[in-house]
């Protein structure tokens, strides 16, 4: 198995994107890329400790690459946003890509320079590609939130 972890905005979307991703064994949500340990969700929404929220994605690469998992990150949200996505706003909400590996980071860098080069967007990339940070499981209430509700999706 294998990890990988993003910021797309709000993590409950996010992360029910990549479980219905094959070859995603779990995701779970939390916190990353902040300046205290063990934060809560509440310490996160305040807006000073400088986590994003994240999904922490574990993954067989036998069965789904890193370049699938980046193409599906481009595609759960908008990374020419800063600080926010869609209704929600702050440093929580960034796009963001946390690297494992050497491969990662080079396999991302190339992902969202190929991007940044389309003319699919209008503006630009706004996505930061950062070595792994210490990831914070977050509160047992956040995990798989849409899913115990339900919900498919929570796009407006």
């Amino acid at each position: 198995m294998a990890k990988a972890t993003f910021g797309a905005g709000c993590f409950w979307g996010v992360e029910v994107t990549f479980r219905n991703v094959p070859g995603v064994t779990n995701a779970l949500v939390g916190y990353a890329g902040g300046r205290y340990a063990n934060p809560t969700y509440r310490d996160v929404c305040r807006g000073d400790t400088g986590h994003a929220e994240v999904v922490e994605v574990e993954y067989d690469p036998q069965q789904v690459s890193y370049e699938t998992l980046l193409d599906t990150f481009w595609s759960a949200h908008d990374p020419t946003q800063v600080n926010r996505q869609g209704p929600d706003f702050g440093e929580q909400y960034r796009t963001v890509i946390f690297y494992h590996t050497p491969e990662q980071k080079a396999s991302a860098e190339e992902s969202k320079r190929r991007l940044a080069a389309s003319v699919r967007l209008s503006s630009p990339v706004a996505t930061a590609v950062e070595p792994a940070a210490t990831f914070y499981v977050a509160e047992d209430y956040h995990q798989q939130y849409l899913v115990k509700r339900g919900l498919a999706t929570c796009r407006l």
